[in-house]
């Protein structure tokens, strides 16, 4: 779960670490339309410790950015999958991840209204809840 540096990765436990650099590369392939993005989150997936669907974990990360996406005004803004930095909306998702974890729907409820429109808030809420317990 992530902890007191919102805009660092030292706070990050490894799944979040996992969840963040997938969703750098899911958001590289939609930046730039290039499908070795969507291979190298697959393989990057694949590789990490801990993970034993690594095709549904991709899935459900990009399941949320899609659902962020739409939801949203502007793009999401996402660093390098080899950044040690976050961008203000990685912090976002790295807080609302981690609220999903600790299974608080109050809380959760108030993150995802944060990120997204009335609209989308019911399926960021389950898109995020799978993808926590992924």
């Amino acid at each position: 779960m992530m902890q007191d540096n919102p805009r660092g990765m030292e706070g990050c436990d490894d799944f979040c670490r996992t969840a963040l650099s997938l969703f750098r590369f899911i958001g590289a392939a939609y930046a730039t339309g290039a499908s070795d993005c969507w291979e190298a989150a697959y393989r990057f997936a694949d590789e990490a410790p801990g993970i034993s669907d690594s095709p549904l974990l991709v899935a459900r990360v990009a399941a949320l950015v899609r659902i962020l996406r739409c939801g949203r005004a502007c793009d999401l803004c996402f660093m390098p999958p080899s950044c040690r930095r976050l961008s203000k909306d990685e912090a976002e998702l790295m807080r609302l991840l981690a609220v999903a974890r600790r299974r608080d729907p109050g809380e959760l409820k108030t993150a995802v209204g944060q990120l997204v429109g009335i609209e989308q808030e019911s399926a960021a809420t389950q898109a995020v809840n799978a993808l926590a317990f992924c």
